[in-house]
């Protein structure tokens, strides 16, 4: 438990006081009672259950005014809540690579059915947006809560030529900051891109980009939206997904990374040529690293099923710390009543 403001707990060493002055006000009581002819029948009527029922209710006074000091002292403590989790974004590679069978029966098909069970077991109240990369990358869902959209655009998936990891990652982040001015060509083309109506001049990136200034947050504190890329990981085209990641780090964004492919590789066919693919986890782990979150590998059925089940509790499921205050001092409210109750209650059957 951690406390917002810890200088008021220093009010807690009147408690000892206040024990003293109960003890001397016993005391000074005990000499002005009466005095019988037998002390011996006072202690018998009384009982120890009676000497410390007649204590009772003080102490519950006094850890009632402790418990109150402790809520002045905005105390907080780390507990599991239901996710506020808005927007997901599927990132899904589509490259000729996930043809390869390492995986049962090949990586693609293994990543949608990773994405479907997802979808079918998605954190409540959350959208999902889908991102398919290959040569480049395309927003082929738009964040919804329609399962249908999300299953359709799932099993539409074809294979493409060419792996643009980074590129997905800033189609992703465009995705969930519309209002960010993210510049995908420049992003994309950092040396600047040709257009008919430059005349064959080379347009400078940052004459294009409308990109807004911003504040950078720490990694991994954006807990409304995230990205999960489903890759082998190998980028052969677009820009460095390390620098995307860096973008996703700066606006607080996770991406949890899932490797599909096993580490001795697989091959696939093309035009005739056998082509020997392997699973890059180096790079899909440092993305998952710059922004906080985590890396799974799916080499199997059994990994599959793992790895779904993982996202979906850390999306449902969340631990942060929470400000407990107004419990404390509902728990100090009830013993003040309690000890209120005990005394009026004992006194009226002293008086029958």
């Amino acid at each position: 438990m951690k406390f917002l403001w810890p200088q008021m707990l220093w009010a807690l060493l009147a408690a000892p006081l206040l024990v003293a002055g109960y003890v001397l006000w016993l005391r000074r009581r005990k000499k002005n009672a009466v005095r019988y002819s037998s002390l011996d029948l006072v202690r018998a009527a009384i009982g120890p259950g009676e000497r410390i029922r007649r204590h009772l209710p003080p102490a519950l006074l006094l850890l009632s005014l402790c418990g109150m000091i402790v809520a002045l002292a905005r105390p907080t403590a780390l507990v599991t809540l239901p996710s506020q989790q808005q927007t997901i974004i599927l990132a899904i590679d589509v490259s000729l690579s996930m043809g390869a069978t390492d995986v049962d029966p090949n990586r693609l098909t293994a990543a949608q059915i990773a994405a479907r069970s997802f979808v079918d077991e998605r954190p409540p109240n959350a959208r999902i947006g889908i991102v398919a990369f290959g040569g480049n990358a395309s927003l082929v869902q738009p964040p919804t809560e329609d399962k249908d959209k999300l299953l359709q655009a799932i099993d539409r998936f074809e294979l493409q030529r060419g792996t643009a990891t980074g590129s997905a990652l800033y189609v992703s982040l465009a995705t969930l900051f519309p209002d960010a001015g993210i510049n995908i060509e420049s992003l994309t083309f950092p040396g600047g891109f040709y257009t008919p109506s430059s005349r064959g001049r080379r347009l400078d990136p940052v004459e294009k980009s409308d990109a807004k200034p911003f504040t950078p947050v720490p990694p991994g504190s954006n807990t409304n939206q995230v990205i999960i890329l489903m890759s082998d990981g190998r980028r052969t085209t677009g820009p460095d997904p390390l620098d995307a990641a860096k973008m996703a780090a700066d606006r607080g964004v996770r991406v949890f990374t899932v490797g599909f492919g096993t580490a001795e590789g697989g091959l696939i066919g093309f035009e005739g040529w056998s082509v020997y693919v392997r699973l890059d986890e180096e790079t899909l782990k440092s993305v998952a690293d710059v922004t906080r979150a985590e890396y799974f590998r799916a080499g199997t059925s059994n990994d599959l099923k793992k790895v779904y089940r993982d996202l979906n509790s850390k999306f449902v499921l969340e631990r942060k710390n929470v400000e407990v205050t107004s419990l404390i001092t509902m728990a100090a409210a009830l013993m003040v009543l309690l000890a209120l109750g005990l005394s009026l209650w004992w006194s009226s059957r002293n008086l029958r």
